[in-house]
């Protein structure tokens, strides 16, 4: 009669030694417990091992965590109450002054009409003031010294009875003119009584290029800083070091002009003219350190 052999299942799990499981936890496995199956399986043993390695980098990063927040609150009280580092160092101010002659003149010519038809009233202004600028180029005035204010609007007069009435349009043409000879001034201001211009403004001088004095200017009140410094250190028994702030304005730029002048028609221009001067002043401030001795 055939002799039937029964393999128990750990010796089943035994015999697997040599594929690599001798070293698993086969207790899961006895025919006791042997509804965990699950268990005898491949997944089940690298899953526990790959949430011991997720728990041990959560550990870690939990460590840093804290460590961080010890160091930052730890930085934070160290530094209350603590001021930041005040840098010695002095201030001076400085001041320059140039005075320089006017070399230009600007005044204004123009001319006002008012007509109840517009385009009459645009014909007869252009009428007039084309023989000023025209007159004004005869005598050495470039174009890019004279610039135009031309305005059109409607000019009403109130009536108790009839209430706003309609006078006309007004056309008002002024020309801004910039005169570089000064010789020639008598000439341009004796131009509106010539061809009829209703307007003259003030004539005033100033320095077409005051860049020259401003940078005079700003010269003498670097010096003048410097030397106060100078001073000052020597008094106070400390040594300058470098320069760590610089500020600059300009301030009194006073004027002389000639007093404004109105011509009516057929008015002319004065015999003589004195052009004055003008100051053109500068104020800095320079910050020096102090340095140790």
């Amino acid at each position: 009669m055939p002799v039937t052999t029964k393999t128990s299942p750990v010796d089943s799990i035994s015999k697997k030694g040599s594929t690599g499981w001798s070293n698993r936890d086969t207790s899961c496995c006895d025919e006791k417990i042997s509804i965990n199956k699950w268990c005898c399986h491949d997944y089940g043993y690298f899953g526990k091992k790959l949430l011991l390695v997720l728990v041990g980098i959560l550990l870690v990063y939990s460590i840093v965590l804290v460590g961080t927040l010890i160091r930052n609150n730890a930085k934070k009280f160290f530094y209350i109450g603590k001021a930041d580092k005040i840098e010695r160092t002095i201030v001076v101010s400085g001041f320059g002054k140039v005075t320089g002659n006017n070399d230009i003149a600007v005044t204004t010519i123009g001319y006002s009409n008012t007509d109840k038809d517009v385009a009459k009233a645009q014909a007869n202004n252009k009428k007039v003031m084309d023989q000023v600028a025209g007159e004004l180029k005869v005598l050495g005035v470039q174009e890019k010294d004279l610039q135009s204010n031309y305005t059109i609007f409607p000019d009403y007069n109130y009536n108790p009875q009839k209430g706003q009435e309609l006078l006309g349009y007004k056309v008002t043409n002024e020309l801004t003119v910039k005169v570089r000879d000064l010789s020639k001034i008598p000439q341009i201001l004796g131009l509106a009584g010539k061809y009829g211009a209703t307007e003259v403004g003030g004539l005033n001088f100033t320095i077409d290029d005051p860049e020259n004095l401003k940078f005079d200017a700003r010269s003498k009140a670097l010096s003048d800083a410097k030397n106060k410094a100078a001073y000052l250190a020597a008094k106070l028994g400390v040594k300058l070091g470098s320069v760590i702030a610089y500020n600059e304005y300009e301030g009194g730029n006073d004027i002389y002009p000639i007093k404004t002048m109105a011509f009516g028609v057929g008015g002319g221009g004065p015999e003589t003219i004195s052009s004055g001067s003008k100051d053109v002043m500068m104020n800095v401030s320079v910050t020096y350190e102090i340095l140790s001795q």
